[in-house]
Parts: structure tokens; sequence; C-alpha cells
């Protein structure tokens, strides 16, 4: 009769070990110079700066947004205690003029101060209920109404088609504290 000879049907132990190093050596060439990156935080433009700021790990329930020279620099602060930190993320806010309107419902430029003698061209405080100062904006892109609590901004054709929503809005809300 003739001998058959036994077949080898497992890897030993020093095949397992070699093959384990080899894939070890390629996994840790292969990545080693690859890094995970942060996203970088979106754009800030008048249609989400409210989002953006109360969505930051700046805002702890207040917040103040400062934007200099033009808007071309934005600085941000978590309290009234707190310096000014610069915004991270890229700024596409143009050349920004702010309004209100006045005590006689007048549309008003709001001229702000200097600060760090350069020229302040947005301030916007945000307050821990989630409002923020309400404001009109308006620069080459469009005109925005930036209303002070959790409604979404509006877009308008001109400041003008903005006062007349900020001021409709002002009197449904006048007009529900008519209860006598």
């Amino acid at each position: 009769m003739p001998k058959y000879k036994k077949t080898q049907q497992a890897f030993t132990l020093i095949e397992l070990l070699i093959v384990i190093l080899i894939v070890s050596l390629v996994y840790f060439l292969g990545f080693s110079g690859v890094e995970i990156h942060k996203s970088k935080p979106k754009a800030l433009t008048p249609l989400n700066l409210k989002t953006l700021i109360l969505d930051s790990p700046e805002y702890a329930g207040k917040a103040s947004l400062l934007c200099l020279n033009k808007c071309t620099i934005c600085l941000i602060r978590p309290d009234i205690n707190s310096p000014y930190k610069e915004y991270e993320g890229t700024l596409a806010l143009g050349n920004i003029k702010a309004y209100v309107l006045d005590r006689d419902d007048i549309l008003e430029d709001i001229e702000y101060e200097r600060y760090d003698d350069q020229p302040i061209c947005l301030k916007m405080d945000f307050y821990p209920n989630g409002s923020s100062t309400q404001i009109i904006l308006e620069n080459e892109t469009g005109t925005y109404f930036l209303p002070a609590h959790l409604e979404a901004v509006k877009t308008f054709d001109s400041t003008s088609d903005a006062r007349t929503y900020w001021l409709e809005g002002a009197q449904l809300v006048s007009d529900q504290g008519d209860y006598y």
C-alpha cells in the first residue's frame, strides 16, 4: 500500500506573525502622512450670521460680535468681561451698512465708533434666550433683515422694503398685547 503524505492545513505561528508584521508596516507607512483636519467654520454672511454665532463655541449664553475695517476682520467675545478674539472662519460680509429704526420709525444709518483705531462696520449682541440685536444690513449682494428672535433672516430688494417688514412685525407684536 502506498503511503499518503499528510497535507498541512494550518499556518504556523511564525507565518502568522510575519503576515501581521507586513500588514502593520504597510498600514503605518501608508497612513503616517494622513492627518485629520477639523472642518473650518463656514463663511460668515448676512444670511447665516446669527446661526453661526449662536452655534459657535464662543457663544455661552451671551456674545458680542464686532466687525472692523469694512468688515474684513471680525472679533467675538463670549461675555462682557472677556477680551475679543478674532473670528476664525472666513468672512463674506462685504462692505456692510447697518441700519436701525429710530423712535420715529425712520431708517437710520448706524455710525459706530472705533476699536483699536479701526472703524467699526458692524456690532451685534447675542443674548441667553437666543435673541440678538435687531438690524437691517445692506451690501452689494442685497438687503437683509436680521430679526431679534429666532425668526429666519429675510432678504429684500431695498432697505425701504426691509423697513416696511420690520414695522409690520412690530405692529403685530403690539397688537397681540391688546387684551382690553
